[in-house]
């Protein structure tokens, strides 16, 4: 990362675009937020597992609540602009960046059978000779079963042919809205990550491997140019500084992926630090110096902040979304808010009377790729109330949690404790004493944990134009509250996550037979 002298006090214009939302700040270059807007995202699901979205309304929306959060902030004094956003995502665009179709997302697995070809066969659903030579040069392999952007873009090449004709690249969203505010396309090797194109093994090579693109097919041409990541990409288009109010000196930085803005924001990018979110998703994710596979869980290292460490990757895909798809399951007349339903979940025991939920709802990724997998609550008795089922819901994703934090430790090779947690899920106390409670560690709440991400952005922005150290981030993150396991509730979960592993492996099959292995619609 190179550093400019820049003032810890400086602003950034902080763009977080993730699945279910789009948030802007002003956050200071220490990571401060001055001023906040969010709107919702929907996705549009379509009939054989596709999920896009409007990139072109989330262009719309970042300029509308760009001119909004800055209105509060003295404009003049915005040195930065910084992206963050979920990945794995694919958006078609032109030579400027118009989107010529809509952005195909990580949940999208339309593209799974051509995915197959190319990296399918006997070994655990993969090629030998696939695994041998991805896991080598990347420390991953596209997934067998599409939702990642090898599938999206020989789905567009080889099923959309009108799309492909238009598209000039093919983006990262991330990518997407630096391309829109620089007007150069440009990615890097921490925003690639879901592509599997580059040899991780050299974290400064900044090319994609010529191997790896001959055994795709995929047209290397429509890849955007990498350059490393913490860098500048260059300054603001004049129209879009003009449309903002900002002048036309501001930077605009290298995007990476909401991965990476979390560690950052958490204030975990010291090796060996782990943090966990509870948004829609959740993941338990360190820096480490090592590139490292664990194909059997899913978990790898991923090219991190700058070219000499990684970051753990790996992914629930429901957390949130499943206290989301529980309140309109459990619907009354009247709707319900989060806040009531915790405090529903309060009134029931630990344990919820016996009842265990598996949130796989949306299928799963890690600690076992099934996309097929499928949720349920489970020893359900005519004594059951609704606050057991809805404080099953929270055990759940915690029990999910537990299972994939035992890999994670396993991974890394040693105990991973004092995890910083954050995101919508966290601000709930009751479901981070769950977590702390059913995991056996202590659990620390970052202060403004919906603005985790932001913070990222805006001290990745300080760290770039040296406003601040990389040493300087832990202290500079503050923790709100931390939660210590209770051993009375530890040991009534222990009774009940021994079974939660075993109901996936009881159930696997028949979540084969019944949704052949397809995503959720």
């Amino acid at each position: 990362m190179t550093g400019r002298g820049r003032s810890p006090d400086e602003l950034v214009l902080a763009v977080d675009l993730g699945s279910s939302a789009l948030k802007l700040g002003v956050v200071s270059m220490a990571g401060e937020v001055h001023s906040f807007e969010e709107r919702p995202l929907q996705t549009e699901r379509l009939e054989g597992g596709g999920a896009v979205q409007d990139a072109s309304a989330w262009w719309e929306l970042v300029l509308e609540l760009s001119r909004s959060a800055l209105a509060s902030v003295d404009a003049s004094r915005v040195a930065a602009v910084s992206c963050t956003s979920q990945w794995a995502s694919t958006v078609p665009a032109d030579e400027g960046g118009e989107p010529v179709g809509p952005c195909v997302m990580w949940l999208d697995t339309r593209g799974g059978p051509h995915a197959r070809e190319v990296v399918g066969g006997p070994l655990m659903g993969y090629s030998p000779r696939a695994l041998a030579l991805w896991i080598r040069l990347t420390a991953g392999i596209p997934s067998n079963q599409g939702g990642d952007p090898l599938a999206h873009m020989l789905l567009i090449e080889r099923e959309m042919p009108g799309i492909a004709a238009r598209a000039r690249w093919y983006l990262e969203p991330v990518d997407y809205l630096t391309l829109r505010l620089t007007g150069r396309a440009s990615a890097t090797p921490a925003s690639m990550i879901g592509a599997w194109l580059t040899d991780n093994r050299h974290l400064d090579r900044l090319a994609y491997d010529r191997r790896l693109l001959r055994r795709t097919g995929l047209p290397a041409e429509k890849l955007a140019p990498l350059q490393a990541t913490g860098s500048v990409i260059g300054p603001l288009r004049p129209e879009v500084a003009s449309a903002l109010g900002l002048g036309p000196e501001v930077q605009v930085t290298t995007g990476i992926p909401d991965l990476h803005s979390a560690a950052l924001g958490a204030g975990s990018i010291r090796e060996g630090e782990p943090h966990m979110p509870i948004g829609t998703t959740s993941w338990i994710s360190l820096v480490t110096t090592r590139k490292k596979t664990d194909i059997q869980h899913s978990i790898a290292t991923v090219p991190g902040l700058d070219s000499r460490s990684y970051l753990v990757v790996n992914n629930h895909e429901a957390a949130g979304l499943a206290l989301l798809w529980a309140r309109e399951a459990l619907a009354a007349r009247e709707p319900r808010s989060f806040g009531d339903l915790i405090a529903d979940a309060a009134d029931a025991p630990a344990g919820s009377g016996g009842v265990i939920f598996t949130p796989w709802i949306a299928g799963e990724r890690s600690p076992v790729d099934d996309r097929g997998a499928r949720g349920g609550w489970h020893n359900l008795s005519v004594e059951t109330t609704n606050a057991d089922l809805i404080r099953a819901v929270l055990e759940g994703v915690a029990y999910n949690s537990r299972w994939l934090h035992d890999a994670v430790e396993g991974f890394a090779g040693g105990r991973l404790d004092h995890l910083r947690i954050f995101g919508g899920g966290a601000v709930a106390d009751l479901w981070c004493q769950i977590h702390a409670d059913v995991m056996d560690r202590t659990i620390e709440r970052v202060a403004e944990p919906l603005h985790t991400n932001l913070r990222g952005a805006g001290l990745f922005a300080g760290l770039i134009l040296g406003a601040i150290e990389r040493d300087q981030v832990r202290e500079l993150v503050r923790v709100e509250r931390t939660f210590k396991p209770d051993p009375a509730n530890h040991a009534a979960y222990e009774r009940l996550y021994a079974e939660f592993p075993g109901l996936y492996k009881s159930q696997r099959k028949m979540f084969a037979r019944l949704n052949d292995g397809a995503a959720p619609r």
